[in-house]
């Protein structure tokens, strides 16, 4: 009896042994295919992020970033420079990248880098100092341009029509858009009840290079009017501190560009305008009288002097209502930095040449002088 008793017990602790043992076999193999599972996501997670790194953050940006890589700066220092900038995606891929295909001899300097440029094209802007990426083709907007006269320009770059231009840069919708990317740029004063159109003025002259052969009106106008925001906003402070708006800046600005011809012209000019301000006298500038009248002339006539218009300088004080024109950078400049002067007339003789007086009898004798 002692005997069975004993096989007995023997026996139920075999039993229990390998019912824990079947039981620890199942944790592990739940353990196990746990990891997996967790280690495939991860891996899955893993290798999406690196293969989006590697590509272009955006395919279809054509906004120009400027890039300064210091001299001295080691692939970990540009790789930082360009993830901070916005260039790529992460700066130890990039970095990992150009080590494994053995890239190196980095140049320093200023660069104007976009978010679609890949590794590639990186790396030989880079190594070369020049930004590699050709564009498609490239708008030129010269300075002291209307919207409808840039319309033009775009018709004959684009397969977008001047009017399907003119469309979306009056169109309310698209307007309040831009006034909530930029808002700095775009207050409310771009919709005051006398201005002609709210964008005038804010489509900044420039160079744009464009990646895609059929870009959208909506890039084309935005890829403007965020240069305009990139160049204002070396001013905002200056601005907000002398008590001015972007509005009256690009306003005045826009008046110098289609009155002047040389830098020292915009500088003496908005000393002129600046005098006349301060003197309560009307500005009296030929091409608000055109902007006024809606139509170009080679010749302004007293009785177009006479046009009842809110941008007509003659007949009302101080700035127009908005920008005439869309201003370039010298104009803009020298609204800020104008020159120091007593003159209060000027006068454009036949060669464009512009002549300057501080009293009236002056200026008719430089009228009878170089205008008749």
């Amino acid at each position: 009896m002692e005997n069975e008793s004993k096989k007995k017990i023997m026996f139920d602790r075999m039993k229990k042994k390998k019912k824990e043992v079947k039981l620890v076999r199942r944790i592990v193999l739940v353990i196990a295919l746990f990891i997996l599972l967790v280690g495939g996501i991860g891996g899955f997670i893993a290798y999406n992020y690196v293969k989006s790194a590697l590509e272009p953050l955006d395919p279809k940006s054509e906004e120009l970033i400027e890039v300064q890589i210091p001299i001295g700066s080691g692939l970990d220092t540009i790789s930082a420079i360009l993830e901070k900038s916005g260039i790529v995606k992460d700066a130890k891929i990039f970095k990992y990248y150009a080590k494994f295909n053995n890239e190196s001899d980095f140049q320093a300097g200023d660069y104007s880098l976009t978010k679609a440029m890949t590794f590639d094209e990186i790396i030989k802007s880079l190594k070369t100092g020049k930004v590699y990426r050709k564009p498609v083709f490239s708008l030129t907007v010269p300075e002291g341009l209307t919207l409808e006269q840039i319309g033009t320009v775009v018709e004959k770059k684009t397969g977008h029509s001047a009017d399907a231009f003119f469309t979306l840069v009056t169109d309310e919708a698209f307007i309040d858009k831009m006034m909530a990317k930029y808002p700095v740029l775009l207050t409310e004063e771009i919709k005051g009840e006398n201005v002609r159109y709210a964008l005038e003025g804010y489509l900044y002259p420039a160079t744009y290079p464009f990646f895609d052969e059929n870009p959208s009106l909506e890039e084309i106008v935005e890829s403007m009017l965020s240069n305009t925001d990139k160049t204002i906003s070396t001013y905002y402070e200056l601005l907000q501190s002398e008590g001015k708006s972007v509005h009256w800046l690009l306003t005045f600005a826009s008046l110098l560009e289609e009155e002047a011809t040389a830098q020292t012209d915009r500088q003496t000019i908005a000393s002129v305008f600046y005098n006349r301000l301060d003197a309560n006298m009307p500005l009296q500038t030929d091409p608000t009288v055109l902007y006024a009248l809606g139509s170009h002339k080679d010749r302004v006539l007293f009785e177009d002097l006479e046009v009842d218009n809110p941008y007509n300088t003659y007949q009302n004080q101080g700035l127009p209502p908005g920008p005439i024109a869309n201003a370039g950078k010298s104009s803009i400049e020298a609204v800020l930095d104008p020159s120091k002067t007593n003159y209060f007339y000027f006068l454009a003789d036949k060669k464009g040449v512009n002549h300057f007086s501080v009293t009236y009898e002056e200026h008719l004798q430089k009228v009878d002088e170089f205008l008749k």
